[in-house]
């Protein structure tokens, strides 16, 4: 069972969010105040959700101190909705900015989405003839030669490379590796796998499976 930690000091938000993720599935270990979290907490810990406005130590100054030693996915939880908050903590770190109010529904999501991408970020390495996908290093390589890919293109790949050889459908892309907070549209996957493929050469892995979506071909050479 995946361990969330939730930082909130907000009493019926707070219950309210527990109660939701242990619906989910989710255990949830709840500080009401914030404090740093040192090695020995998030040992454990799949993921934070993070206020800013904490008594105690600021959210900001948490997230920064986590940084220095951990990836640990952070979901920032915040009423503040200025654009210069969220970049600030998005540079400092954070995974994700949800702005309060908010669905629970749309929390629980992106709380899964977040941890599914740290999962394949950290899968093992594949191989395909020359092609190199390093999910740990988040690099990509042909014959030695590393590509440059954006986000979206580098979470596409880590995606089809999680699931190697079986299709993935053009919904899961949309929800769980193009940006929220944009426009998602199938029309924008599927720019964003032509310019893929052009990066991966004539000969590329990535498939398309008609009425479902895109699969990353086995046994490439």
């Amino acid at each position: 069972m995946s361990v969330v930690l939730l930082i909130e000091d907000d009493e019926a938000l707070g219950g309210q969010v527990v109660d939701q993720l242990e619906a989910a599935g989710f255990e949830v270990v709840w500080w009401r105040t914030g404090r740093l979290i040192d090695a020995a907490d998030y040992r454990d810990i799949a993921l934070v959700i993070l206020d800013l406005m904490l008594p105690g130590v600021a959210g900001l100054e948490i997230l920064k101190h986590l940084r220095r030693d951990s990836e640990v996915p952070v979901l920032v939880l915040s009423a503040r909705q200025d654009s210069r908050d969220k970049v600030l903590a998005l540079r400092l770190g954070a995974d994700d900015y949800v702005t309060k109010p908010f669905w629970p529904e749309e929390l629980i999501e992106r709380v899964r989405a977040r941890l599914r991408r740290f999962v394949m970020e950290r899968s093992s390495q594949v191989r395909l003839g020359g092609l190199l996908i390093d999910g740990a290093k988040r690099e990509v390589s042909i014959e030695g030669v590393c590509l440059e890919l954006t986000r979206v293109e580098m979470d596409l790949l880590l995606a089809l490379a999680h699931r190697l050889g079986d299709p993935v459908s053009r919904r899961w892309l949309l929800t769980n590796v193009l940006d929220p907070e944009k426009e998602a549209t199938e029309r924008t996957l599927d720019v964003h796998v032509s310019r893929l493929r052009k990066k991966l050469g004539d000969g590329s892995v990535i498939e398309t499976v008609w009425g479902i979506g895109y699969r990353l071909r086995k046994g490439a050479e």
